[in-house]
């Protein structure tokens, strides 16, 4: 079967197809999928009516999101698996990542084994927006002190931006270096500053939304993300100048009011990082949206 290299121009037909499907885990976006190009070969398929996306490393093949359909077929499944394990030398790679909660009795009705991965953190954007009560006192308190003690402003994140967007992250990633001896997170920043790059590119087609905060007219932190349905907003990135105090928390703050016409924040996963949960948890989240990973069971497949 023909595989079809990922462009820009397929997310009229990501579009029809993730309409299908109403899920409030971030990775169930055109933009969450195509912004992957510079790790992976994104390769796509329809199969019996479902759209079948396959993301390719030096490492092996595996599936970013179950079938996108109305109603799952047991054989567009078995199809898949056969696809990645004709790519895999080590079949144990082939997986389908981002299985929604409520699919987990179908594909165990199968035969097929899931475990779970890091789930997404959905906060309400008003939570986020007013910082307000003894919950909030920390993030507030933080704010407070930022536009107390700095020479700021702000603006809608825009294309001259980029330069400076890139500047601030490669300090900021360098000092998160410094701090830290996991080879595996050090790895996840040069993948981090590789996306970045690539997607300021195509800020626009993406339709991503974001802002950028200056202290002393220079970017010291900036946000985007994109809209992932009419309830709900995922922030992609975040980064801010660590030396700045309160800076990180006045552009969350900032960025919840601009998204005004949103339910939900999606605030994405925490990849397995301890000191991002306790970041994220600190938002009080109103739920952990639970993702999970489906694999064949050698004994039934």
């Amino acid at each position: 079967m023909k595989l079809n290299k990922i462009s820009l121009s397929d997310k009229k037909i990501f579009d029809q197809y993730l309409g299908r499907v109403f899920c409030q885990l971030a990775a169930f976006s055109f933009t969450n999928i195509y912004i992957w190009r510079p790790l992976y070969d994104i390769r796509w398929a329809i199969i019996q009516k479902s759209l079948c996306v396959f993301f390719h490393d030096p490492v092996g093949c595996f599936m970013c999101l179950p079938p996108l359909t109305t109603q799952l077929q047991p054989a567009v499944i078995q199809q898949a698996f056969k696809i990645m394990d004709e790519i895999n030398k080590n079949k144990d790679i082939s997986r389908i990542e981002n299985v929604q909660q409520q699919d987990l009795a179908y594909y165990r009705s199968l035969g097929y084994l899931c475990r779970e991965k890091y789930p997404d953190y959905l906060c309400r954007r008003n939570d986020l927006a007013l910082l307000r009560g003894n919950k909030f006192k920390s993030q507030r308190a933080a704010y407070n002190y930022f536009i107390k003690h700095y020479s700021y402003d702000w603006h809608i994140l825009r294309l001259p931006d980029r330069a400076g967007c890139l500047s601030l992250f490669d300090s900021w990633a360098k000092e998160r270096k410094e701090h830290s001896q996991d080879d595996v997170y050090c790895g996840m920043l040069e993948d981090n500053r590789k996306i970045i790059k690539d997607v300021l590119v195509n800020y626009k087609q993406l339709n991503l939304e974001g802002i950028a905060v200056r202290v002393n007219k220079e970017i010291k932190a900036f946000s985007f993300g994109y809209k992932l349905n009419s309830d709900t907003f995922c922030i992609l990135y975040e980064i801010a100048d660590l030396g700045v105090k309160g800076l990180a928390q006045f552009i969350f703050r900032q960025f919840a009011q601009e998204l005004k016409f949103y339910k939900y924040i999606n605030i994405m996963d925490d990849s397995g990082i301890e000191n991002l949960r306790k970041t994220k948890l600190a938002y009080k989240p109103e739920r952990l949206v639970p993702a999970y990973i489906v694999t064949k069971d050698d004994r039934k497949h």
